[in-house]
């Protein structure tokens, strides 16, 4: 005869897990639009260094020809009074161009080394941020396998039922604990993949995954989200694991006794 769960303990667990589900995804989220605003305002910063960066270069340029280009005295000519003020005064100028023309090359100098700055600020949040995203999600289920070993160590937490599978490049669906998947593309170079999946009878396609990358799937009677993980790629084959919670709603509702 199968022992039946109070009904207060099957709801305690039911309710626990949806609000921990909930909690994570609310904080990946938000981890998500952090991202996004922060790369939008470093791209804005960017560009406008950038902007200023061609303006200057612009006025580099016109002072550069400027300089280079002195209207000389033809070759035995004696200076004229006239002409005299009129060198002093271009020698004046001269000078004045020298000095701005500096100033220029200093200003030019100093907005490359900001520039450069704010794409390395740029790159360093993109990790920080990417970085807590994957923890995040690595802890809605407790941890990702990347290789058999890992797996069977999950495995042996007994929290979670998992399928190992390896599929070649084809057309063809193949059984894979509750899912039915097909490999359709493998890039070994950008280790990434393109795969269709059957989930009750729907038609999934997803393409550009990543290696290590997780695939959630909300099923309407598992309590938790389903995970598709691929650890391996090379030509036209990927292997990975299908993950699940250990207990589907029904089989809950039976053991205490309430009708689904």
């Amino acid at each position: 005869m199968t022992a039946k769960w109070p009904i207060y303990v099957v709801l305690a667990i039911l309710v626990g897990a949806t609000g921990i589900n909930l909690s994570d995804l609310y904080r990946t989220k938000e981890q998500n639009r952090e991202l996004g605003v922060s790369n939008q305002a470093l791209r804005a910063s960017t560009m406008q260094l950038q902007n200023e960066l061609q303006a200057v270069k612009s006025q580099l340029e016109e002072l550069s020809a400027a300089h280079h280009s002195p209207d000389p005295a033809p070759a035995g000519a004696m200076p004229q009074p006239g002409k005299r003020r009129g060198a002093s005064r271009a020698a004046q100028t001269t000078l004045r161009s020298d000095t701005r023309f500096n100033q220029i090359q200093k200003q030019l100098s100093d907005q490359q080394k900001q520039l450069a700055s704010t794409r390395e600020d740029l790159d360093k949040t993109r990790e920080n941020l990417e970085g807590s995203l994957s923890s995040t999600k690595d802890e809605l289920s407790g941890s990702i396998a990347r290789t058999h070993d890992e797996l069977l160590a999950l495995q042996k937490r007994g929290e979670r039922n998992y399928y190992e599978f390896q599929l070649t490049r084809s057309k063809a669906f193949e059984r894979v604990g509750p899912l039915r998947l097909s490999l359709r593309k493998a890039d070994i170079k950008h280790k990434r993949f393109d795969v269709m999946m059957l989930v009750d009878d729907n038609e999934l396609q997803k393409k550009g995954v990543n290696l290590y990358e997780t695939l959630w799937l909300n099923l309407a009677d598992r309590p938790q989200p389903l995970e598709v993980v691929v650890n391996r790629i090379s030509k036209d084959h990927v292997a990975g694991y299908v993950s699940e919670s250990k207990y589907k709603r029904s089989e809950l509702s039976a053991s205490s006794g309430i009708t689904p």
